[in-house]
């Protein structure tokens, strides 16, 4: 069943009105999704929840490969802060609709936009330099908004996943591909370099530095076996629908455990990454100073005794 709504509304978000996926020959979940109408409406942004507790948040441009626009950008930013708070969320999946999970920047719009900067005759350097900081800004918060939200964000990917798509990934928690996702850091073939995160990440997501390098200065593609390998992903499935279906399930799995406890994880694990270990310890003992208090600990020693599933509060 198509998503329907009002294409008039520059802020719409599409979503599905209590329909029922059925599964198909591929294999997809059986699942109910819902409303979602506390979350911002976007344009080209799609958000649904597949079951209690998760969230479905979807780039919804597929007649353009979900090709990034400034418009995006915002969006996107707006829709992970909000679940980032949001207490009936506790994991993401991420994907792209149609034929690719990104095809990367849209380039008529972003060339326009960078040009009209540029070439405005009434803006002096200084200015010029201030309009390009702050729109590289609105990206790159953009793409950092995965990484910030406090629930885990599952990358599925599939297809191209090219420029804008491997910046997104790679602030993405965990990253799913199907067999036919190709991947790369396609900006220097646009004359620039890559400045929205990707370059910044990836070496402490998988840390060959000769071949990022590689891929970096080549603009080469890196086919799904091979960035299994190379650790940008660590798992990969026959298809865009089985990869999808596993994000799901990931995501239902996550949603079980204490969100005081996956959501702390999250957190150690970020600032750990960007700071050394005696740094990252100390960070540690005064978090758990509070969260140590939680009631999940309890709940969840008693599970584990009674073998029984534990419950837990919204967080």
């Amino acid at each position: 069943m198509a998503p329907t709504g009002c294409k008039q509304c520059p802020w719409h978000c599409v979503f599905f009105m209590n329909k029922t996926i059925l599964a198909s020959s591929q294999g997809l979940l059986q699942f109910h999704t819902r409303t979602v109408s506390t979350v911002p409406k976007c344009k080209y942004i799609e958000v649904t929840s597949p079951s209690d507790y998760i969230f479905h948040v979807q780039l919804n441009r597929p007649e353009r490969r979900n090709a990034f626009t400034f418009e995006i950008f915002k969006e996107m930013r707006s829709v992970f802060d909000h679940l980032s708070t949001y207490l009936k969320c506790r994991s993401i999946v991420l994907s792209g609709a149609g034929k690719s999970f990104c095809a990367g920047l849209d380039l008529q719009e972003g060339v326009q936009g960078i040009m009209a900067i540029i070439q405005d005759p009434d803006m002096d350097v200084a200015r010029k330099a201030r309009a390009l900081r702050e729109a590289v800004g609105t990206a790159q918060e953009s793409f950092s908004s995965p990484e910030k939200c406090a629930k885990p964000v599952i990358g599925a990917i599939h297809s191209h996943c090219v420029g804008a798509g491997i910046n997104l990934i790679g602030s993405c928690d965990i990253r799913y591909a199907s067999n036919d996702a190709s991947f790369s850091i396609r900006e220097v073939d646009i004359g620039i370099a890559a400045d929205v995160g990707i370059l910044n990440r990836i070496n402490k997501l998988v840390g060959n530095d000769s071949l990022t390098r590689e891929l970096a200065f080549t603009a080469r593609d890196l086919n799904a076996s091979q960035a299994l390998q190379y650790g940008l992903v660590s798992r990969v499935f026959d298809t865009k629908e089985a990869c999808l279906d596993a994000s799901i399930e990931l995501a239902k799995e996550i949603a079980t455990k204490s969100p005081i406890a996956v959501q702390g994880s999250k957190l150690a694990l970020n600032y750990a990454r960007d700071h050394n270990t005696d740094d990252s310890l100390n960070f540690l003992l005064t978090w758990q100073m509070s969260q140590l208090q939680s009631e999940d600990l309890i709940k969840s020693a008693m599970a584990a005794m009674s073998k029984k599933k534990a419950e837990f509060k919204d967080v």
